[in-house]
């Protein structure tokens, strides 16, 4: 019989808690550097936090596919793939297109999926649980008709082969720049302008299709380090034989990163190796003092309410603030006279927590933050208390 690892449930439900943290800060425009993504190439503390959750979803598939595998029964494995991935997909485009009104002037509208007066704005196809559901996919085909070793040389030449096309189709000026990345001209061919992310100024989505292709592997090495987690049982060997893995892929990507820089937007083959260096640090840290040192506390079972509802719990971080933006709470009028409007969060952050320290907006972004955390927990907590458990 497998044993448990409570240290991959906190894995998990810590890279949730990290993941609330860093989407919801008071103000975009005050952010502590390690709490914002890297401008573009680098990689900072948050740009840590996704890879870590497709990492956690290979971990948690080295659970279930080798039971999948010993069924041999290839229809359930089919079902049970394509139906997850197909949920997780639309929650995703849910999300993006909720709560499917807005406000135009001092009227509700519906959202259109392409907007009636420019052609060119639309819905967002794609998204965070868009691009877990699209690694979950090919990631669990791989999984489930390779060996272990063979799993690894798939990645490993996927990886390669990502390199190869950015350098080959990219820019030849700078091929690895926002403007040269080969991905992006695909994406807006495939998915359509207006369905394309346009955050960084230009049409450019940093969870496009072209990018994924990398994104897949993470799952895949996270799958395999689950494998071996689970096949070798809790010893020092195991553990030590971990943190060396961790220190040998943490070593590569720095050394990639000399050829192809670590890059999350383009999730570059070296950010692919890089963060799963430092994924199995931290998960071993985590099995050192969950399963050898049993030091759980109050520590642990904070991250692992969040670890139990984890899908659930960050789809209503992203569409209670859509919902609730629908509210209009009277805020102060322009110079020409007009009305301006606080959704019921924004005034939350404008009269509490941005008082706090007004001579360092930082501060009162990052307070609104950990509130943000603390009552996503609180419900979390309930759903855990009353053991209810949301699966996709």
């Amino acid at each position: 019989m497998k044993e448990r690892y409570h240290s991959l449930d906190v894995f998990r439900g810590a890279t949730v808690a990290l993941m609330i943290l860093v989407n919801n800060p008071g103000s975009w425009g005050h952010i502590f550097p390690p709490l914002d993504h890297a401008e573009w190439h680098g990689c900072t503390p948050t740009d840590l936090v996704f890879p870590f959750f497709l990492f956690a979803v290979g971990n948690a598939m080295a659970f279930v596919i080798p039971r999948l595998q010993q069924t041999g029964n290839d229809g359930l494995f089919w079902g049970k793939v394509l139906k997850r991935f197909a949920l997780i997909f639309l929650i995703g485009l849910f999300l993006n297109w909720s709560p499917f009104i807005k406000w135009s002037g001092d009227q509700l509208v519906f959202k259109s999926w392409v907007d009636p007066t420019n052609p060119d704005v639309g819905i967002r196809l794609l998204g965070v649980l868009q691009r877990i559901a699209i690694c979950y996919l090919f990631a669990s085909i791989i999984a489930y008709y390779t060996k272990p070793k063979l799993t690894f040389y798939i990645g490993t030449v996927i990886l390669l082969l990502y390199w190869w096309m950015t350098y080959a189709f990219g820019n030849p000026a700078d091929p690895y720049s926002l403007k040269g990345f080969f991905g992006t001209q695909i994406d807006i061919n495939l998915l359509g302008k207006a369905h394309v992310y346009k955050g960084e100024g230009v049409p450019f989505d940093p969870e496009g299709l072209i990018s994924a292709i990398s994104a897949i592997v993470q799952v895949l090495f996270g799958y395999m380090i689950g494998l071996y987690i689970r096949e070798k049982g809790k010893n020092f060997e195991m553990l030590s034989n971990l943190f060396v893995a961790g220190a040998i892929f943490i070593f590569a990507g720095f050394a990639w990163d000399m050829a192809f820089p670590i890059n999350k937007k383009i999730w570059t083959s070296s950010y692919v190796v890089y963060t799963t260096g430092l994924a199995i640090m931290v998960l071993g840290v985590f099995i050192y003092l969950l399963e050898f040192k049993n030091a759980k506390g109050a520590w642990s079972r904070f991250f692992d309410v969040f670890g139990k509802n984890p899908l659930f719990i960050f789809v209503m971080s992203g569409f209670l603030p859509r919902v609730l933006g629908l509210i209009r709470i009277p805020g102060w009028q322009d110079a020409n006279g007009k009305m301006n409007y606080h959704s019921p969060f924004s005034w939350f952050y404008e009269h509490v927590c941005k008082i706090i320290l007004p001579n360092d907006p930082r501060i009162g972004s990052l307070v609104y933050a950990i509130c943000m955390v603390a009552m996503y927990w609180f419900l979390a907590w309930i759903l855990d208390r009353k053991k209810i458990y949301i699966k996709v």
